[in-house]
């Protein structure tokens, strides 16, 4: 059952760190969300948000479009089908090491 430790080690850090994680779970209930929402709702100072935007653009797992809409920028966000794959991939994994770290009856633990 070590194996369940090894495996929360190994969780995807791109992806578990856990304003990166709220990001990519709010913008998997969405088509898009711009950068205002997405600071609201993590409460995120601009700079944090922007640089925890460019980790997962840079790991490809979003997309962002910058415009200027009504003389203002705008940004808009959204997953990419890696990013799809990868947030719902992450949220499986931790459902089944929770369901099996329940069943850990501490071997070998001192």
């Amino acid at each position: 059952m070590s194996e369940i430790f090894e495996e929360i080690v190994g969780l995807d850090k791109i992806i578990h760190e856990p304003a990166r994680l709220a990001i990519l779970t709010a913008l998997s209930s969405c088509v898009s969300a711009d950068f205002t929402f997405l600071q609201r709702l993590t409460g995120l100072t601009q700079g944090n948000l922007s640089g925890h935007l460019l980790k997962l653009e840079e790991a490809g797992l979003i997309a962002a479009d910058k415009q200027i809409v009504n003389k203002r920028p705008n940004t808009t966000i959204k997953l990419t089908t890696r990013g799809k794959t990868s947030i719902e991939n992450h949220w499986g994994q931790l459902e089944r090491l929770r369901a099996s770290a329940k069943q850990w009856d501490g071997e070998s633990g001192k």
